[in-house]
Parts: C-alpha cells; sequence; structure tokens
C-alpha cells in the first residue's frame, strides 16, 4: 500500500467532533424481545431471494445484548460521540398504542452507559425499520405515515433525556428509491410514482419531527442526514451532461431544494408527473413544514459517480469506462441515465470507485450553493475482504488508506471554509449490509456472528491514534508496517 500523501500532520478544530456510526437493524438483533414487533426489514429479509444467503437481522451482532462490551470498545476507541439509531418498532410496536417501555429502557441504558464513559450520543429517529403494520397500509407512500411518525418523534424525544442533538432521519433516498422504486430495499416495490411519493412523505415526516422538537425540546439541535452524491458527466457532450444533471436532481437536489429552498426542483417535478402520483401528493402548506430551519445537516459519503446518457452504452466504451449491467426494468432508468467507471481505479468489495476528492468537492457545494450551518460528515467508511491472519489480529490496510485520503478531503474542506464539524467512520462493528447480508465487512471491528466475538482491527487502533490528537498524522511507510 502507498501512502495517500505525505505531509506533516494536519490538526483538526479544537472541539471536532470524532465518531463511529451503527443503525438498528444492523446490529442489534433481538427482533422480538422486550416487545418489539416485526419491521419491514424482518418481512424483506425472510422473503426467500431478497438477501444474499438468506442472511437475517435476528441475531446480527446481538448488540441487543452485548451493548456494554459495545460501548467499552467506544471508550477505548477515544471517541467524542456514537452515532446510533432507535428502532420505531421497539417503542411504538403497535404504531398508535402506549410506548413500550421495555423498548424505551433498552436506550436509556444505552445513552446512560455513553454518558458514564465521556460519549455524546447522536441518536437517528428513523434508520429504515418501519413497523411492518404501516407497511400494511400503504408505508411511506400513505400521507398518514409521516403524521405517525411525528407521534413516535414525540415518544422518544420526551423520554429519553441527556440528548443534545437529534437526528430525524437517515438516508431518505435510499427508503424511497431503493425501497419503493428499484425493490432492492424494504419493502422490495418496484414503482417510480411511489418513490417520489415516499420522498414526500419522508421529507414532510422530517418537518414534522423538526417541529415536535421544537415544542418538546428547544433546547436541543436538530438535522437529518442524507446520502448526498458527487455526480460527474463522463463526456463534454450535451447529452451527458443533462443525463448527469438529472440524475443530480434525484440524488441531491430533490432533498436539498426543499429543505434550504422550499420547493421541489421544477426538472424534477415534471420528470415524476409522468410516474403517477408522483409530486401531486404535495399538499398547501407541506413545504413550510419541510422547509423548518434545521441546526445541523448529516452528509453520508462513500465515493462519487460518473454518468451518461442511456443509449450511449457505445461512447463510453470509446471514452475508455467499463458499463455496467442494464437495469433490471425499464421502468428503473426513469432517469435515462447510464453509470459508468473508470478501469483501474480502486474499489470497494461494494464495488464503489474510491476517490476522496468528491467528498470535497460535495462539501464546498453545499456551502457556497445551499447552507453554511453545521455539517458532519455522518457516515464514510469502506468495506473489504478482511480476514482473520495466523496470529489471530484484522489488518485492513486499505481502509486505513480509505480513510485517511478522505480525512484529508475534510481537511481541505475545511481550508475552503467548509462549516464541518465533526466525522463518523461508518461503522463500529461488522454487521447486517442490508441487501447483501454479512457478506461485506464495513467495521472498524471485526464480527465472528458464529460466536459474538469482537477483534479491533488495525483501523481501530490507527483511529484512536487521531481521535487521541486531533490530527491525521503523516501516513508514511513506517507507519503502515505498524498496522
Amino acid at each position: 500500500m502507498t501512502a495517500s500523501h505525505i505531509s506533516a500532520p494536519r490538526r483538526f478544530p479544537d472541539g471536532f467532533m470524532w465518531g463511529t456510526a451503527t443503525a438498528a437493524y444492523q446490529i442489534e438483533g433481538a427482533v422480538a424481545e422486550d416487545g418489539r414487533t416485526p419491521s419491514i426489514w424482518d418481512t424483506f429479509s425472510h422473503h426467500s431471494g431478497r438477501v444474499t444467503n438468506g442472511d437475517t437481522g435476528d441475531i446480527a451482532c446481538d448488540h441487543y445484548h452485548r451493548y456494554e462490551e459495545d460501548l467499552d470498545l467506544l471508550a477505548e476507541l477515544g471517541v467524542s460521540a456514537y452515532r446510533f439509531s432507535i428502532a420505531w418498532p421497539r417503542i411504538r410496536p403497535d404504531v398508535t398504542g402506549l410506548a413500550n417501555e421495555r423498548g424505551l429502557d433498552f436506550y436509556k441504558r444505552l445513552i446512560a452507559g455513553l454518558h458514564d464513559r465521556n460519549i455524546t450520543p447522536l441518536p437517528t429517529m428513523y434508520h429504515w425499520d418501519l413497523p411492518q403494520s404501516l407497511e400494511d397500509v400503504g408505508g411511506w407512500t400513505n400521507r398518514d405515515t409521516a403524521y405517525r411518525f411525528a407521534d413516535y418523534a414525540a415518544t422518544v424525544l420526551e423520554r429519553l433525556d441527556g440528548i443534545g442533538k437529534w437526528t430525524t432521519f437517515n438516508e431518505p433516498w435510499t427508503s424511497a428509491w431503493l425501497g419503493y422504486a428499484y425493490g432492492h430495499h424494504a419493502p422490495g416495490r418496484e414503482d417510480i410514482g411511489a418513490g417520489a411519493s415516499a420522498t414526500h412523505h419522508l421529507l414532510l415526516a422530517h418537518g414534522l419531527g423538526v417541529e415536535a422538537s421544537r415544542a418538546i425540546r428547544p433546547e436541543v439541535e436538530i438535522g437529518l442526514t442524507l446520502n448526498l452524491g458527487t455526480l460527474r458527466s463522463g463526456t463534454n457532450e450535451q447529452v451527458d451532461r443533462d443525463a448527469t444533471w438529472r440524475a443530480d436532481g434525484n440524488q441531491n437536489r430533490i432533498w436539498l431544494d426543499p429543505l434550504f429552498r422550499g420547493s421541489y426542483p421544477a426538472d424534477m417535478v415534471d420528470l415524476y408527473s409522468a410516474y403517477p402520483p408522483g409530486f401531486s401528493v404535495v399538499q398547501d402548506g407541506d413545504m413550510a413544514t419541510i422547509s423548518s430551519p434545521i441546526d445541523f445537516l448529516g452528509v453520508n459519503f462513500y465515493g462519487p459517480g460518473t454518468v451518461m446518457g442511456e443509449g450511449r452504452e457505445r461512447e463510453a466504451r470509446m471514452a475508455g469506462y467499463n458499463v455496467g449491467p442494464r437495469p433490471e426494468s425499464d421502468a428503473i432508468n426513469s432517469l435515462g441515465t447510464i453509470g459508468v467507471s473508470t478501469p483501474g481505479r480502486p474499489v470497494t468489495a461494494m464495488d464503489w470507485e474510491i476517490d476522496a476528492s468528491g467528498l470535497r468537492e460535495l462539501l464546498v457545494r453545499i456551502k457556497d450553493e445551499y447552507t453554511d450551518i453545521p455539517l458532519y460528515i455522518t457516515e464514510n467508511g469502506a468495506a473489504f475482504a478482511d480476514y482473520i491472519g495466523t496470529d489471530g489480529a484484522v489488518r485492513d490496510p486499505q481502509r486505513i488508506r480509505y480513510l485517511d485520503q478522505h480525512l484529508d478531503a475534510c481537511l481541505g474542506a475545511l481550508e475552503d471554509g467548509v462549516n464541518l464539524k465533526g466525522y463518523f467512520i461508518w461503522s463500529l462493528l461488522d454487521n447486517f449490509e442490508w441487501g447483501f447480508g454479512y457478506s461485506r465487512r464495513f467495521g472498524i471491528v471485526w464480527i465472528d456472528y458464529d460466536t459474538g466475538r469482537r477483534i479491533p482491527k488495525s483501523s481501530f487502533h490507527w483511529y484512536r491514534g487521531i481521535t487521541a490528537n486531533n490530527e491525521l498524522p503523516e501516513l508514511s511507510t513506517a507507519l503502515q508496517a505498524r498496522y
């Protein structure tokens, strides 16, 4: 492995928040304990053929029973914050009834354990585990789900103390488009119009959650997390630039515009009008609710994308790109685009290209075009083919290099005037990686899924040095040899 840069150590601002992130369904297990009822991911993962190897989150990392061990790992890591999600089906298992005290008690113990270790909790209200009973009546295509979310948000805001920052949603794009439009995630629907209506109802639910926070806990900061992208045109031809702009509309502008400008991009409204109900579900007053001011924005970033127009596979190959397989159905390609990749560029085990310059570019764009509120990198990380060596250690130099490059990009964004306040690695633990099951490992801690054993990887020890010194060290050959 070669160094991503050779330079003197560079410091982050005083008070920079260092953390790691997880999500409830991916690590907790205990899916039928203490009053929890099924989520859409319980249903989806138990449906034959939906998840690699038929994996489910039934046990996952068994964090529900082993959370003290995981909190000790966080303390050893030296992070100042921990981002986790709360499982809606644990808190309001029958949606409209009373709160489930046993579910609340688990998160109270978790939060208290974080405080005991001087770690700031940063909970996410919703990380994709919609109660199945709500999906049975339409899920995020049903406007009423937004109001049920507001009830749930009010419950956790009222009942969980000791939290200074809340996030409403994680990656609503993924919920709407992978869940309802493309069918790759729960609930597994394939309907472009449903994806558009789910987009609006997720944003409406976010706004209602912000309003609940202001009313119930006016002292706390409230934000949300988006998986935004840096999308680049494969050529300078207008057809490819137009395709890239459409892809940008779906990935970025359809979320940022309503949040910070109070309206949807006109080109996206027009495009999805061909897929009922599209954005016809918008009602008077919705945009004011959606654009309720937030205190911070979380950004999830894994890698950039390169886009060309549909039908331009030949031109893409002539330009030196690899072209992936066509979508399973024409409906999935409603944007009229193809994704291409650069031969020889490094990729992760997810086949995502590694190019940290895209992160700096994205952060500067948010600042220049949308908002100067505090930003946090709420997820950044990589899956690789990790394994336990003959000496019992898990060495992951590829991950160290990936993280080093992206932290260097964060420093560059800070130099560019971006109001970046913190960084969270995805993820603390290897875990249930959604449709890929347990076949992809993102953690800086190895999980033996047969025994539950935790083994900190070399990236864990490398990151501990960063959290301790608040600086990015020179990634020299000598330093790499230590890991």
